[in-house]
């Protein structure tokens, strides 16, 4: 009972404070005779556009070694796409384990770039349904309420988190290798504030990377995460 209570406590406050949203771009119009594209045209173009391989695998390099995530898009479509593009832009790059509680969860994704972060406040997410069940190892992203996931993720470290089931969040890859790494990010600092003496979210978004390495600088860090070209089990 215990446990459960403090998993509980614990879900409650996987939070994201979401960046700002990009401005959107303005192309010129291209001269053709060919009628404009509708609304709904464009729009499922630019989902196609967007949309990650059905399974595909992301090799994160950190301060304490490599894993890798394998990505399968049925179990959280939106997720998954979402995922897929933060990594092919380099996002996660430098990023911290800002929040590592140990027989809980790692989490991670607020950029270490002020600006970067702004860019991607209020992106959120339609939720997906939860098709797999938050064990050991699985990936899913932090969320603070229904539709609010951004860019924040976390790994959990146990099979008991599957209580996370019923509170949405909705895993959508597996660390396949090196889970090893990923039990042996510093978790010195425990729960981030107010409730604990980690870092405080919203100052990481304010402020960065300087923020933490000023004062967390145990906290293990991404050097490179990219999209794996020719992925093996």
């Amino acid at each position: 009972m215990q446990r459960l209570t403090r998993c509980l406590a614990l879900a409650l406050v996987l939070l994201l404070a979401a960046a700002a949203a990009p401005a959107q771009q303005t192309a010129a119009k291209p001269k053709s005779s060919a009628p404009p594209k509708t609304t709904a045209q464009t729009k499922t173009a630019a989902q196609k556009k967007d949309q990650a391989p059905a399974v595909y695998q992301a090799r994160f390099e950190t301060s304490k070694g490599a894993f890798v995530i394998e990505v399968t898009r049925a179990w959280a479509p939106r997720g998954a796409d979402r995922f897929h593009k933060l990594v092919k832009s380099g996002y996660y790059d430098d990023c911290r384990f800002f929040r590592v509680i140990a027989g809980f969860m790692a989490q991670f994704g607020i950029n270490g770039d002020p600006e970067v972060n702004a860019a991607w406040n209020g992106a959120t997410l339609t939720d997906d349904p939860v098709v797999k069940s938050n064990r050991r190892g699985y990936v899913s992203f932090a969320m603070s309420g229904p539709n609010s996931r951004t860019t924040q993720v976390f790994i959990n470290y146990d099979d008991r988190n599957a209580n996370l089931d019923g509170m949405g969040f909705a895993p959508f890859g597996r660390v396949v290798q090196g889970m090893e790494v990923v039990d042996a990010l510093f978790s010195g600092y425990g729960e981030g504030a107010p409730r604990g003496r980690g870092p405080d979210q919203g100052r990481i978004q304010a402020l960065g990377n300087a923020y933490l390495n000023s004062r967390f600088p145990k906290l293990d860090y991404i050097v490179k995460a990219a999209i794996v070209a020719n992925p093996t089990k």
